[in-house]
């Protein structure tokens, strides 16, 4: 049997990694900014998480959800602690996209209504309708197709406003990325966010604040939402909550009413998980990482600005994009080939940066000097 061909693999075998450096199989060491997708939230190998994991391990890797699973309460109460979302509830699954589809369901129960707004250039995961939210026909297989989502401009409060008007009695939800990651970090305004907020309370919808990418503290906030003072009904998150390990859950608004088999998962909130995650937040709390999210990512951000080849430099704390002209599309390929530095990008020239929280000023000014000297080569 062979593997079914759906990634561009670049031919790397990383077989160890510390912190935010990683090696393949021939010893050389590369740097990495980009975290597997924005996932290693506390570095590779993070001696606490590993001790954490481990000692789960020797007790009980899995029980369904059948059974008390205590380590879910601690890991929801810690969640609410650092978030601020004390009062909200926690249901956990195994990745963004299944929070992301969960919590689309669970707007729609609440409402009993079907329409969703989502917003153009959006990336919200490809189970059924997490991809028919995407804004990707490329993704979008005929049987996900659905009249019920309407791909509105990003960031246009006129256009918004005018869909409530027409048709708002019939808005379950609208989701949106604080900031868009596949989509170029593009950061929602801070009026967008709040009109969302007030037409979301004025027609009775669901505020569904995807946070898989851009939140847990990457932004220097916990949810990347935070920055526009807003509160969201429902907020999505996976990526940097497992450090790797699978992981997702959305964060519930006291508002909404449980009740048996309205959702549901089987491995979701697995003791291996919420291990990994009480884990994550443990390091997050002990190392103050959100704050050095923000003031190493400010750095670079600042510094990244000085390139006269640079078009643009966007996004907040640790999640960051640097547009360049199309003739410079080989600079990412060229970081990693010529200079040993795991990047990401969003197509056709935007190098993102999604580094560990933890990373360090040094490792900033290791990518600054690589990517001057790429320029000008």
């Amino acid at each position: 049997m062979e593997l079914f061909n759906v990634y561009p693999v670049t031919p790397i075998n990383i077989v160890k990694a510390q912190g935010s450096t990683v090696w393949d199989e021939q010893g050389n060491e590369y740097l990495d900014l980009y975290g597997g997708h924005a996932v290693i939230s506390i570095g590779h190998t993070h001696p606490h998480y590993i001790k954490r994991i481990t000692e789960q391990l020797h007790n009980i890797g899995f029980y369904s959800n059948s059974v008390l699973i205590p380590i879910q309460q601690q890991l929801a109460k810690q969640l609410g602690e650092v978030s601020g979302k004390e009062d909200y509830f926690l249901f956990l699954c195994n990745s963004g996209a299944e929070a992301n589809e969960n919590a689309l369901k669970l707007a729609s129960f609440h409402t009993g209504r079907k329409k969703i707004i989502a917003f153009t250039k959006a990336f919200h995961g490809r189970t059924s309708l997490a991809v028919a939210a995407t804004d990707n026909p490329a993704i979008v297989a005929p049987v996900n197709e659905t009249e019920n989502v309407v791909f509105l401009p990003f960031n246009d409060e006129e256009v918004l406003t005018q869909a409530f008007k027409d048709f708002g009695d019939e808005v379950a939800a609208v989701i949106i990325e604080g900031i868009q990651g596949v989509g170029g970090i593009r950061e929602a305004s801070v009026p967008f966010l709040k009109l969302i907020r007030s037409l979301c309370d004025q027609y009775g919808s669901v505020f569904i604040a995807d946070s898989v990418q851009c939140g847990y503290g990457r932004t220097g906030s916990f949810y990347s939402h935070d920055y526009a003072g807003v509160q969201a009904d429902i907020y999505s998150m996976a990526k940097g909550m497992g450090n790797g390990f699978p992981i997702g859950g959305i964060s519930i608004a006291p508002k909404f009413k449980a009740s048996f088999g309205l959702l549901g998962t089987t491995f979701g909130g697995n003791h291996l998980a919420c291990a990994a995650a009480v884990a994550v937040l443990d390091v997050m709390a002990q190392d103050n990482l959100m704050a050095n999210a923000q003031e190493v990512g400010s750095y670079l951000i600042e510094e990244l600005k000085k390139f006269d080849e640079v078009l643009e430099v966007r996004g907040r704390g640790l999640m960051i994009g640097i547009e360049l002209p199309t003739e410079m599309g080989h600079v990412k390929k060229d970081l990693l080939l010529k200079n040993r530095i795991f990047t990401g990008e969003a197509k056709p020239n935007v190098i993102r940066l999604l580094p560990a929280l933890n990373i360090t000023k040094a490792n900033a000014d290791q990518f600054l000097t690589a990517f001057a000297e790429r320029l000008k080569a």
